[in-house]
């Protein structure tokens, strides 16, 4: 770890590792730009350096990061993104594909049996939290458009973690234990390592006795989180309860309702939506609204009301990237949620009621709770806008 001088340091610099203020707070996470009000605080705080273990991005590699960000997004959207919105996501999407690299790491060494270093852990919850709490709006939308290929197992607890983070910080939770629980989603399937592959990776159906198997994975998660990587009780707790059910019908130990830690209520409701609205091999992710919906028709079975409400106000019925149709013909993206109307999000237009389509987020922002005569007529999966066009 070396030691960084403050004065030295320049905003829209970023390095290849996490910056950390006094050994163990971050103050940016690997690849994000350090911004001046990051250096005003230090100032203000008399703190006269940083240390990090990585090197310095300079200004030509970012350049070219930003470059090819910009590329893939153009590609993805049809030209529908602007180049200040590849800017600003660039940063967040190399913390996202970071976390997701660094996690399958993680993984990759408890499958193996290899000892782990439990700061690494602890680095990637640190830089998960920054990044929801300082560039919510783009990490949401990571996950709504499957941004990120392969590595299937560390992307889906990522993206799980990313919605656990979103739900704690709505029901203001303190920030221990909105790290405690965030760790606890990130390790929450680590027991599914220790399944047999012919369990893991069959493409039939299971037998009872493999669903029986694969049922006793919160179990093995629990003893890597506190056995082998000697976190405390409130963080294995999480992952040895997620497949509990709020009317006792789940597994492993059929407890129920607020029996159920909170934190494990929170990544239930988490690791249900991110496993709709993510691609499977044996079916097509479904659209953040139709994934809305289907968590909604529980009826208090499965999910907590109360953690289900904090994940409606967070996210909104139709959560920020959703493509809509509104009832003038016009198409459209959620940009901005309203938790106190989650049916009337802010939206930038994409293509007008007159068949104009805005290219480079030209199209104007109508913030519907107040213009009462547009309303959404229906969600639209993104994929049709290529035929609209």
């Amino acid at each position: 770890m070396k030691k960084i001088p403050v004065k030295s340091l320049r905003a829209g610099s970023s390095f290849t590792e996490p910056v950390y203020i006094e050994g163990n707070s971050i103050l940016v996470p690997a690849g994000i730009a350090i911004r001046k009000k990051d250096l005003d605080r230090l100032a203000s705080w008399g703190v006269d350096s940083v240390t990090t273990d990585g090197e310095i991005i300079n200004a030509d590699e970012q350049a070219k990061e930003a470059g090819e960000a910009k590329k893939a997004a153009e590609q993805k959207s049809g030209g529908l993104l602007s180049l200040t919105d590849v800017k600003e996501n660039s940063g967040a999407y190399r913390t996202y594909t970071d976390l997701i690299s660094k996690l399958d790491e993680v993984f990759t060494n408890i499958g193996s049996g290899v000892a782990i270093e439990v700061r690494s852990i602890d680095n990637i919850t640190g830089g998960l939290l920054y990044v929801v709490r300082e560039q919510r709006d783009q990490i949401i939308g990571f996950i709504l458009g499957g941004e990120v290929s392969g590595r299937e197992m560390a992307k889906s607890s990522v993206n799980t973690a990313i919605l656990t983070a979103l739900i704690a910080l709505e029901m203001k939770l303190p920030n221990h234990k909105v790290m405690q629980i965030t760790t606890g989603a990130l390790l929450h399937d680590a027991g599914m390592l220790r399944l047999p592959k012919e369990i893991t990776e069959k493409k039939g159906g299971l037998s009872a006795a493999e669903i029986q198997r694969m049922q006793a994975h919160p179990l093995y998660t629990y003893k890597i989180i506190c056995k082998e990587l000697l976190y405390p009780e409130d963080v294995g707790v999480v992952a040895l309860q997620h497949h509990e059910r709020w009317d006792g019908e789940g597994y492993p130990r059929r407890i129920s309702g607020t029996a159920i830690d909170l934190g494990a209520r929170i990544v239930s409701v988490a690791d249900a939506f991110e496993a709709m609205v993510s691609e499977k091999p044996y079916r097509n992710s479904m659209m953040g609204y139709q994934a809305m919906k289907n968590l909604l028709s529980d009826n208090s079975r499965r999910f907590d009301p109360d953690v289900l409400k904090a994940f409606i106000q967070t996210m909104g019925i139709y959560p920020i990237g959703s493509i809509i149709l509104l009832n003038n013909g016009a198409i459209a993206r959620v940009v901005e949620v309203r938790g106190n109307a989650p049916l009337r999000p802010n939206i930038r237009i994409l293509i007008d009621e007159f068949g104009k389509v805005f290219k480079q987020d030209e199209g104007d922002i109508i913030e519907l709770l107040t213009e009462k005569s547009l309303f959404i007529a229906k969600a639209l999966d993104p994929r049709e806008l290529s035929k609209k066009k």
